[in-house]
């Protein structure tokens, strides 16, 4: 495989800093990295982005995460290995990755137990962050990136 030309985020370097701004932003106390990194796993399975599905799962794994736990996002629903927080960030995760999939994309009962685990300031991180992590998705899937390959 090979990528069909250099990823856009390194071509255009402001592009780059913005979209690791935005990262940072999302980078708060109150939403733990291990979450983060679970919805921009999840993300990226349904948007089938090899890059970031293999580029989260092994910064899981160095997160001290078990196998089980990583192997098991994409069916979150029904393993036993993630907290009714863990839950419903995945679930705002898969709905506002599928906006297109129904007419009321973020239902209320997936807002509603998003709102239960996290304050305002944490659910716009984590909202921010879904969208991050589908736009260096699109970004990759565009140019074919490689998993496993040296950014070009």
């Amino acid at each position: 495989m090979q990528s069909r030309m250099t990823n856009p985020a390194i071509v255009l370097p402001e592009a780059m800093q913005a979209l690791f701004a935005l990262n940072k932003a999302t980078e708060l106390e109150s939403l733990p990295e291990v979450t983060r990194k679970l919805v921009h796993l999840r993300a990226s399975q349904i948007n089938g982005c090899s890059v970031c599905v293999h580029m989260h799962s092994l910064e899981l794994r160095k997160l001290g995460q078990m196998d089980d736990r990583i192997f098991a996002v994409s069916a979150w629903r029904d393993t036993p290995w993630f907290s009714d927080a863990e839950r419903s960030a995945l679930a705002l995760t898969e709905a506002v990755t599928r906006i297109a999939d129904k007419s009321d994309p973020v239902p209320d009962d997936v807002w509603a137990e998003a709102t239960l685990h996290y304050d305002e300031k944490t659910v716009s991180a984590l909202i921010l962050s879904i969208g991050l992590i589908n736009v260096w998705n699109r970004l990759n899937a565009a140019v074919r990136q490689v998993a496993g390959a040296s950014w070009n």
